[in-house]
């Protein structure tokens, strides 16, 4: 069997999910985390030490300087995507962008031109992609098994605001910032908001024409405000959208949905069967209506094991063909956001994307 090409690779920002990248990226053969950067001392030092990586910057300029590495994973906070991606790509590095790819759908756009200028490897960590009942579910709807698309209802359901079982949201900065649009928080919409519209339209095989959405904030703490942060971001969102066919559907996303700690689902509906696609307690599965529809009877579809966006990252680095999520995607989906916002500030107008 042929070696694998070694990859030597940077982790940009040893917060929370830097350790979830690291984990994976250290499980592939052949793959190296042979740098880290934080502006924050001490936590680099202990991500430096809990897996034994050789070199820490302060500063993504001085890991520039230091060199060594061929890719990144930039697991940055969503207000410095932009900024940071920008900076490694016009350097020659291949990126994996933690979701959303930016703040903006002009940035995002910039990211994506830049990065198919460049030919560089590109992917945005659309986590679940990883969930095998979503990507056999794409396969069944575009080898066409349920026909025309019609309907589809989907929801992302977390209630991290309502119980403690991930942490103290009101003590803790991890959890604090995502709720705070000056430091960088999209809210709701844009932390799970940018995955359900992935698992959706994804699963669709259909771009999104049209969007209408309500977005809110609800009172948390004495003058909505913790220490420097202000609680203004949205904690609920609901979207009515249609798509490139005409069919229509219903989005909504929460931080307050009590008995739900991090729950996807998607119905969609075609004119030949439908389908129901879950990842509920971490566990991914399909059931599907097709056959004599007069029965509307359901049975559960067994569904493959599929790569990661880690493993599909690498094997893209090592000259496989790229599976995506691109960045491309990441400025498709940028652009929904954007026009739920804008949206919502004329309280619910249906706004038309290009």
């Amino acid at each position: 069997m042929a070696k694998k090409k070694p990859i030597r690779l940077m982790v940009l920002g040893t917060g929370g999910m830097a350790h979830t990248h690291t984990e994976a990226f250290q499980k592939i053969p052949g793959v190296k985390i042979v740098a880290a950067v934080d502006t924050n001392a001490d936590r680099l030092s202990k991500f430096q030490a809990e897996y034994d990586v050789p070199a820490g910057y302060g500063t993504l300029n001085e890991a520039l300087m230091g060199g060594g590495f061929d890719a990144v994973a930039n697991v940055t906070p969503d207000g410095v995507h932009y900024s940071t991606t920008m900076t490694l790509l016009n350097s020659g590095k291949h990126v994996l962008c933690e979701k959303p790819l930016a703040t903006s759908y002009a940035h995002a756009r910039e990211m994506a031109d830049t990065a198919n200028a460049t030919g560089l490897v590109n992917m945005v960590n659309l986590t679940y992609r990883n969930v095998p009942a979503m990507q056999h579910a794409a396969d069944m709807v575009q080898a066409g098994e349920i026909g025309e698309i019609r309907h589809f209802e989907a929801s992302y359901l977390q209630s991290w605001l309502t119980q403690p079982a991930w942490g103290r949201w009101d003590v803790e900065d991890q959890w604090l910032w995502r709720l705070s649009s000056k430091h960088g928080s999209k809210g709701v919409l844009g932390d799970v908001g940018i995955h359900i519209l992935d698992f959706a339209t994804y699963v669709a095989g259909l771009p999104v024409t049209e969007v209408s959405a309500r977005l809110k904030t609800f009172h948390k703490a004495p003058g909505d405000q913790i220490g420097p942060y202000v609680l203004d971001a949205n904690d609920s969102c609901t979207m009515n959208i249609e798509l490139g066919n005409g069919a229509i559907g219903s989005v909504h996303c929460s931080r307050f949905a009590t008995g739900h700690l991090n729950d996807l689902q998607l119905r969609i509906f075609g004119t030949t069967g439908a389908l129901d696609v879950r990842f509920i307690n971490k566990v991914s599965s399909l059931y599907a209506c097709t056959g004599d529809l007069t029965k509307a009877e359901w049975h559960k579809v067994r569904t493959p094991q599929v790569r990661t966006n880690y493993e599909r990252f690498v094997a893209a680095l090592r000259g496989e063909p790229h599976r995506g999520p691109s960045f491309e995607r990441g400025a498709e989906l940028q652009a929904i956001l954007d026009a739920a916002e804008v949206s919502d500030a004329q309280k619910g107008v249906a706004i038309t994307l290009g």
